[in-house]
């Protein structure tokens, strides 16, 4: 029996309707199992953000107990060095000492106050001042911990991104399946649906290697 051509024709729209939602329905799959690890991603990103803010905030209240040290020592050279000019000659071989010590005291100071800001990798193992659990050279510093906070930041905010564009394929690969009877528009949202993957994918690539 001879099939009419508007029989073929509706027969071509189904197949073609079929073929586009299986499509859509494999790639809705393959997008939300990449949205879900980019999700996981940039959980783990979010937590070192904040780990490295709280960093800052400690490191900087470390830095500032220094200072608050450096300045008690500063006065109190400040006022050996006034009494050693009221004193008698041989009393002044002790205040020199104690002078000595202080400045001494100073320079450890500013010395661990560099470090604690810069970090120990850019002031150098001679200059090697603060120790950490009895360790030397391994303070990273408040600077060094601010630019981690950033680039944490700046790379959860791609990340966000990637899954914004995921989550419109998603929605478009949905309306792709709703519209069965069009084949030529379910083709067309495959397309943006497509699309909005892709640039999911490169902007959790890019959050990814800023990150690193």
């Amino acid at each position: 029996m001879n099939t009419s051509p508007k029989e073929e024709k509706m027969v071509s729209v189904s197949v073609a309707s079929e073929r586009a939602e299986a499509i859509g329905g494999v790639l809705i799959a393959f997008f939300a199992a990449l949205m879900a690890i980019a999700q996981l991603v940039n959980s783990n990103l979010e937590e070192e953000m904040m780990i490295a803010h709280n960093r800052v905030n400690s490191y900087s209240s470390w830095y500032q107990s220094k200072s608050v040290k450096e300045s008690l020592m500063e006065s109190e050279l400040a006022t050996l060095e006034s009494l050693k000019l009221t004193v008698d000659d041989t009393k002044k071989v002790l205040f020199d000492e104690k002078i000595a010590q202080t400045k001494r005291a100073i320079e450890k100071y500013g010395a661990e106050k560099t470090e604690i800001l810069l970090g120990s990798s850019e002031v150098g193992e001679e200059n090697w001042a603060q120790d950490l659990d009895g360790k030397l050279g391994v303070i990273m510093g408040v600077k060094e911990w601010e630019a981690r906070a950033e680039k944490m930041d700046i790379s959860t905010q791609k990340f966000d991104l990637a899954m914004l564009f995921f989550q419109i394929a998603l929605v478009l690969g949905a309306v792709c399946i709703i519209i069965y009877d069009n084949p030529r528009l379910q083709k067309t949202f495959i397309g943006l649906m497509v699309s909005c993957g892709v640039l999911g994918i490169c902007f959790s690539i890019y959050g990814y290697a800023l990150s690193l």
